[in-house]
């Protein structure tokens, strides 16, 4: 029986589903997490052999004990993983340390975690992408944006989401944003893309071969969404576009992605760009070497009518999948954030749209920057039926 160490399967709560896939097929499947097993939901809990519960997942001495007690009982781990953007090179370590070779090592961190490094991967595959410069002086970045032009976006060189993104439009906000940056963190500044960002979302096997592939669109701004505490909305294609795949799959073999699912992100301009690219053309974003944020798997599989926390897991236990993908739809994501004057109550959009509708509740804290407080997601066979529905749900009086 393979051994099979998840990290924090708590987090999120849609993760038990990989875990009971996993058990389903036949793994040993072992949990290490800092929730108390009495507090796991029963869903979790029953499709785990066995949980470790450390103090804190942020202490690296007491993960790699734990991973060491399941060594000690079960034999050598075949898998470890948290399928986590914010647990990816914990994991990395904890492999390299434990010489479990299923996964990326330490010495694969930079290209999957810095954007700076990412972009050279995605020119590999022939993938234009944003100019950029490593904050350094402000000299330095008045340099690089008088060859770019403001605005001008700067965010983490190694950071999770949106956080900590800034798009600068003048001296003024270069100057307000060097002033109150963190000194410890290294920062990239990019020239601003006018774009949509649309994703590719895969299972790829162990030669890189997607088992399922799929996509998503966000037509506005995450940067923009977590610093103006806007709405937020993104949705699932109902036909992935062939440029879309074509650098996908391009990516993942630049990447040198294998045995994983993975979440790469794109833009398509809006408008031509010099330097970049014209309109409509597919540019580089960033790469996340796991499954696509929040409750988004549970929209794949609502537009797909699959089961990708299945296909995972037959790829993890047998390199290939035959779980069916049904009729395709549109899946359309609303998070509405609290405090806005909405025109329809919630008991009006639930007798309008309930048909339609596939998931409602509200979003745990640490995802609504974001996500938006309370969401709606709905499946509609048209793009006019969802864009209806979004100027419904997201109307104020």
């Amino acid at each position: 029986m393979k051994n099979f160490v998840f990290i924090s399967p708590n987090f999120p709560t849609n993760y038990w589903m990989f875990c009971r896939a996993l058990k389903e097929n036949g793994l040993r499947v072992l949990g290490i997490g800092d929730q108390p097993y009495d507090e796991l939901s029963p869903e979790l809990r029953g499709s785990l052999h066995e949980y470790y519960k450390v103090g804190s997942l942020e202490n690296y001495d007491e993960v790699y004990r734990a991973v060491a007690f399941f060594i000690f009982k079960y034999g050598p781990i075949d898998w470890l993983e948290s399928n986590n953007e914010y647990w990816l090179e914990r994991d990395a370590a904890l492999r390299t340390a434990y010489h479990i070779t299923s996964g990326f090592q330490v010495e694969d961190m930079p290209r999957i975690k810095y954007k700076s490094k990412m972009k050279e991967y995605y020119q590999r595959a022939g993938i234009p992408a944003a100019r950029y410069h490593i904050v350094d002086t402000r000299e330095g970045c008045l340099a690089f944006i008088a060859e770019v032009g403001y605005p001008v976006v700067v965010k983490p060189d190694n950071g999770v989401g949106a956080s900590h993104t800034y798009k600068l439009g003048s001296d003024d906000d270069l100057d307000a944003f060097l002033a109150e940056r963190d000194e410890g963190v290294q920062y990239i500044m990019e020239g601003f893309v006018q774009a949509e960002v649309k994703s590719y979302a895969a299972t790829t096997d162990s030669n890189g071969e997607p088992l399922f592939e799929t996509g998503n669109v966000t037509p506005m701004s995450i940067m923009d969404i977590v610093n103006e505490n806007d709405n937020s909305i993104y949705y699932i294609v109902r036909d992935l576009p062939d440029d879309t795949r074509a650098a996908g799959r391009a990516a993942v073999k630049s990447f040198g992605v294998k045995s994983r699912f993975i979440h790469f992100e794109f833009f398509r301009l809006t408008q031509d760009q010099p330097g970049l690219g014209k309109n409509g053309q597919v540019v580089a974003l960033e790469v996340n070497m796991r499954p696509c944020g929040g409750f988004t798997p549970d929209m794949i599989n609502f537009a797909h009518s699959t089961d990708v926390y299945r296909i995972w897991a037959d790829m993890i236990a047998f390199d290939s999948s035959r779980v069916p993908s049904g009729p395709h739809a549109f899946c359309a994501y609303a998070g509405r954030r609290d405090g806005k004057p909405f025109a329809m109550s919630h008991d009006d959009i639930m007798r309008r749209y309930g048909a339609n509708m596939r998931l409602v509740g509200r979003i745990p804290d640490v995802l609504a920057g974001a996500m938006g407080n309370q969401m709606y997601v709905a499946t509609f066979p048209t793009r006019d039926e969802m864009d209806e529905f979004y100027r419904d749900v997201l109307r104020c009086k």
